[in-house]
């Protein structure tokens, strides 16, 4: 069976996944956003050069809410790009010199495996990939995602999976959510969910009821405070 190597959140502190906390070797590297943290340019790049030297011989990397160097306008949405669209596509070509794919509402196959990922997230104080709170866009990104899936990957989680913020809040997708619950009422939705963003419910939540059910993972390695406190999460698919 594949081994995924999950990870998010790294806010630019790969530097200290090592000794306890170290990538460890597998089969597909999966990352759920949030290599930077001020959103520049540096910042990613800085993140492709340390992801260029992980041996892992798949890398699938899903931007997130901080990853500003990858963000298009998209004017049908009111979405504004911070930097403009050679600078985008710069960043964008430093993921495949680093022998990674960035994957963006599209599916790739990667040892076997069917990966469908999307960065956009409900929005929250106005950065990248937001799109409104329970509106149509976010209903039309999760209504693309395909049925019978291996791994999905997102930053935002579902609402209801590992989405509980340190106030008690539960702050993830709700059209997510229902896309996937429509999903698995057909039996065909995604076995694996991995995502990021909410620090503080980093971990791992077995199938919730549904005729498919679903491993769901937050491999965030942050905390709230964004300390580097979790190791990166090893499923086998």
């Amino acid at each position: 069976m594949p081994r995924l190597v999950c990870l998010a959140d790294t806010h630019g502190r790969h530097g200290s996944l090592r000794g306890p906390l170290a990538v460890p070797d597998g089969d597909v590297l999966v990352f759920a956003g949030d290599a930077c943290t001020r959103g520049t340019a540096e910042e990613w790049a800085q993140f492709c050069g340390w992801l260029a030297l992980l041996p892992h011989a798949h890398k699938v990397v899903v931007a997130g809410n901080h990853d500003w160097p990858v963000q298009p306008s998209r004017p049908a949405w009111g979405v504004q790009a911070r930097y403009g669209p050679a600078s985008v596509a710069a960043a964008r070509e430093r993921v495949l010199a680093a022998g990674a794919v960035l994957v963006e509402d599209a599916e790739v196959v990667v040892a076997g495996l069917r990966v469908w990922g999307s960065p956009w997230v409900p929005s929250f104080n106005g950065w990248a990939f937001n799109l409104p709170r329970g509106g149509a866009a976010l209903a039309s990104v999760w209504g693309a995602m395909p049925p019978g899936l291996d791994v999905l990957v997102t930053h935002t989680p579902s609402f209801g999976r590992l989405d509980r913020t340190e106030d008690g809040r539960r702050v993830g997708c709700e059209r997510l959510a229902e896309r996937l619950a429509a999903l698995d009422a057909s039996s065909t939705g995604p076995r694996v969910h991995v995502h990021g963003d909410i620090h503080e419910s980093g971990g791992v939540q077995g199938p919730p009821a549904g005729a498919r059910g679903r491993l769901t993972v937050n491999a965030a390695v942050v905390d709230v405070a964004y300390r580097v406190v979790r190791a990166p999460v090893v499923v086998e698919v």
